[in-house]
């Protein structure tokens, strides 16, 4: 019930309402590393985080995979038929030990024709998403690798920051490795690499081993809306 309280897509709706569609779900969990779907399968269900840290990958041409989203407890994610996508177009992997409530489309419509304001704000989702999509795509052919590190930085600032001790900037506490990275921004982890070791040596991040602290918020602000 704490977790279906936290989905922006049940906000406003009353405890009893949210025991309704409690009962529709089932809880389920993960190990690091496991995937929770893959992409190409049947898309039946649509997932809440609970505990836990999961990322969202697509397969690249290459064979590489690209990451596109980072997901945390409240996060809804999964895909269903019934709204367009016969199929996972990715696969969702735990980064730590996971728990997620997984609904099923039937349980997922009544949940639409019972509640209106659910349905809505599920548009509104559905048209967010496309609208990033076209925006990022667009970034990428016009954007600077280093634009969308610092972008794509301050984005998980916002997600995941936590504020360390000693006013030493904010930990971005997830387990995110170079080539996550490069598949967020659209490039080589070797691009990456190099644009996060300038920003270190300029005292704007801190990095080590999959773990990466903004320091100097200010200047990575300044070197996303930088034009190029």
């Amino acid at each position: 019930m704490q977790v279906l309280e936290r989905v922006p897509l049940f906000a406003g709706l009353s405890q009893q309402q949210l025991e309704g569609i409690d009962k529709r779900m089932v809880s389920l969990s993960w190990a690091v590393g496991d995937p929770l779907f893959s992409a190409g399968e049947s898309a039946d269900h649509l997932y809440v985080l609970a505990e836990g840290q999961a990322k969202l990958s697509q397969p690249a041409p290459s064979g590489q995979e690209i990451v596109v989203d980072l997901l945390t407890p409240g996060d809804l994610f999964g895909a269903l038929s019934t709204l367009g996508q016969p199929v996972y177009p990715e696969t969702a992997w735990a980064l730590t030990t996971t728990c997620a409530l997984r609904i099923d489309s039937q349980s997922f419509r009544e949940i639409l024709a019972e509640h209106p304001a659910v349905a809505l704000r599920v548009l509104d989702d559905v048209a967010g998403r496309l609208a990033q999509a076209r925006s990022e795509v667009g970034q990428q052919s016009t954007r600077t690798v280093a634009q969308r590190v610092a972008t794509t930085l301050l984005r998980l600032e916002d997600k995941l920051g936590q504020e360390r001790s000693g006013n030493r900037g904010t930990l971005l506490q997830l387990p995110l490795s170079r080539a996550d990275l490069a598949g967020m921004v659209g490039s080589t982890t070797e691009s990456v690499s190099r644009v996060m070791s300038r920003l270190r040596k300029d005292g704007i991040i801190d990095s080590g081993r999959r773990w990466t602290a903004v320091l100097d918020r200010d200047r990575l602000v300044v070197i996303a809306d930088m034009d190029h």
